[in-house]
């Protein structure tokens, strides 16, 4: 099992190279960007240019509101400037999002991201080749690359692999089809959402297109550190970030299914009036027991082992926030290694 370390959302980046020089050095696979208050390409720049080992994948870019050229140049680059090391991971975020928060267009995201997988695909070809590109879809026409405007012919740089962040069965579906891997959200990363909606979806996808299904990389929600007071800080601040996550609609089937329907209630009434503050009372011990791993790198192994192994090829744990240098954490990754 692999074992990827996600970086801290609000990490400043003056930071970044020195985590990311220290994530490698812990022995980890790779390093998860995700994209909530920073661009994460320029995140994914700054990791690249400090380490020389470790896999970076965003996780995830927002597909929605940028197009698909500005993506596939920004992917190319940093494949060609990581020597191979990047790898792109996108995702389509809720419509309130992309409406709300982005000022973008929504239309129905299965088909959309489609499409845009489909189009970057052209675009890494064209970019490989130095030809054009003619693509006519519903979402996105693309009619025009003229030799000015291509990065190649460029027989030296890899095009990335496209992980697909996926939830619902129709994505799942998709990442089956199309996709290099599949991204696992921290609320539907559960032992049965795996068995009984990812893997029979991306099956699905799979046969459909005569390929092998893409590979897992699970966002587990973990909760550790060196040792008890680390482990607890780590908990409180699970408990803030699931009680916000699950206060979304996308998310209340994965609380039907973990037999907490009620949950979603209670939760969204308090997004609604705006008391962000009082979601995590919501989040008790009993419930956050049922959604998280807890536990000290000692023993991290052996949990993730008993509800994981042979379900995925990677997990995703958050960056340490204690001490970078704790060997018991080099121990607990070469472990998760094994399983």
């Amino acid at each position: 099992m692999k074992v990827y370390a996600s970086l801290d959302p609000r990490l400043p980046l003056s930071r970044v190279p020195r985590v990311a020089g220290q994530l490698e050095e812990l022995g980890f696979d790779g390093i998860h960007i995700p994209e909530t208050i920073h661009d994460s390409f320029a995140v994914a720049l700054l990791a690249a240019e400090h380490t020389t080992r470790i896999t970076l994948r965003t996780a995830i870019t927002l597909a929605f509101v940028r197009s698909p050229t500005l993506v596939a140049y920004n992917a190319w680059d940093l494949a060609k400037f990581s020597g191979g090391r990047f790898e792109l991971g996108l995702g389509t975020q809720i419509r309130q999002n992309i409406e709300g928060r982005f000022g973008m267009p929504w239309t129905e995201p299965v088909a959309r991201m489609g499409e845009y997988l489909t189009v970057l695909r052209e675009l890494f070809d064209a970019f490989a080749s130095g030809s054009s590109i003619h693509y006519e879809g519903d979402s996105y026409r693309l009619t025009r690359l003229q030799p000015y405007f291509n990065p190649g012919p460029d027989d030296t740089t890899t095009a990335p692999p496209i992980f697909l962040g996926a939830v619902n069965a129709g994505m799942c579906r998709l990442a089956g089809q199309l996709a290099d891997g599949v991204i696992t959200h921290s609320t539907n990363s559960d032992a049965g959402y795996l068995k009984n909606v990812l893997r029979p979806a991306l099956r699905a996808g799979a046969e459909e297109r005569s390929r092998t299904p893409p590979g897992i990389i699970a966002a587990v929600p973990i909760a550790t550190g060196g040792d008890a007071a680390a482990v607890q800080r780590e908990r409180e601040r699970m408990r803030r970030l699931l009680a916000f996550l699950y206060s979304t609609p996308s998310y209340q089937p994965a609380l039907s299914r973990l037999g907490l329907p009620e949950l979603f209630e209670r939760l969204r009434a308090l997004a609604q009036a705006q008391r962000w503050d009082q979601l995590d009372d919501v989040m008790t011990d009993d419930i956050l027991n049922t959604l998280l791993i807890c536990g000290d790198y000692r023993t991290l192994p052996d949990l993730v082992r008993e509800r994981y192994e042979g379900l995925v090829e990677g997990i995703v744990m958050p960056a340490p926030s204690d001490d970078p240098a704790d060997t018991r954490l080099e121990f607990a990754i070469e472990s998760l290694h094994e399983c």
